[in-house]
């Protein structure tokens, strides 16, 4: 029983953060069809913004989180205006944006490596103590991660289903030359929805710094699993996403707690394998046929 009360806490923690960084990822490929290189160093930009303001300025970390998303918004307006708008022009833009924005990811690595060192930092954004549960230690800073996971998950389901802007997101992801016919500022919308999948990696980048630690690279491993991620729920599905993130979240702390934690990864990696043969199109994607 104390085994599956850890299992069942430590998926949850892991599924939420998960979830957060994948539904920003998910809704920039259903909306513009492009593979963002660089949300993995926005999530860690994201991390630093808290850091910043909560260690070196003496700002509450409440407001370092909030200014994490902020600064993780405006990083990923500026990513559209300085860069994918200009590609998108391009016939070939599918591969020269995942070029453009592989760049971006390492040229914002190396800055942040630049200022402020690779040595690793805590993160100041933590719920300190907890309380026990079935003989096991529930830390308050889990639960307040699965909290904040789930505010910010309700505001976009709100924000998409509700609002002009979700309306005009979800045409455009529909079917984006339709959407511009009937008056949607696409260039716009492809601007909101990097700016709602980087405030979203800035959030993240708090979120996981605060359980493991702070570094230029603290963003990689986690893209990597939010593309894995949204791979096998089926590429722009944004719901599929939701629910295979805190699906592969609860297989990776079964993992960790039966194998090992370095067996983790590579046991998700075969799990993508295992998926696209079964589905090469996603566990929740849709085959699409052409007819001509």
């Amino acid at each position: 029983m104390e085994t599956l009360i850890q299992v069942i806490v430590s998926g949850l923690t892991l599924g939420a953060m998960y979830a957060v960084g994948t539904i920003g990822l998910s809704l920039v490929w259903a909306a513009l069809g492009m593979l963002n290189m660089a949300h993995g160093v926005l999530l860690a930009i994201g991390g630093y913004v808290s850091y910043t303001l909560a260690t070196l300025w003496g700002l509450p970390p409440f407001l370092g989180l909030l200014a994490s998303i902020v600064a993780g918004a405006i990083m990923g307006a500026a990513l559209y205006y300085a860069s994918v708008r200009r590609l998108n022009r391009h016939p070939a833009f599918e591969m020269n944006v995942i070029i453009a924005t592989f760049g971006l990811s390492v040229a914002g690595e190396n800055a942040i490596l630049k200022i402020f060192g690779g040595y690793p930092y805590a993160q100041p954004f933590k719920a300190e103590g907890g309380f026990r549960l079935g003989g096991v230690h529930v830390p308050w800073h889990n639960l307040l991660i699965v909290g904040v996971a789930a505010v910010i998950m309700l505001v976009i389901a709100m924000v998409l289903s509700r609002t002009y802007t979700g309306r005009a997101i979800r045409a455009t992801a529909q079917d984006r030359e339709a959407a511009r016919l009937m008056g949607v500022r696409v260039g716009a919308v492809f601007a909101q929805v990097l700016a709602i999948g980087g405030a979203l990696a800035g959030l993240s980048g708090v979120l996981l710094s605060s359980i493991t630690t702070l570094s230029p690279q603290v963003g990689f491993d986690p893209m990597l699993k939010a593309f894995i991620i949204c791979v096998i729920a089926g590429l722009g599905n944004v719901a599929g996403a939701l629910y295979m993130a805190f699906a592969l979240g609860f297989f990776e702390a079964v993992i960790q707690f039966v194998i090992g934690v370095r067996f983790a990864l590579p046991l998700m990696l075969l799990l993508v394998i295992v998926a696209l043969i079964w589905r090469p199109y996603g566990v929740f994607g849709r085959e699409d046929v052409s007819r001509l």
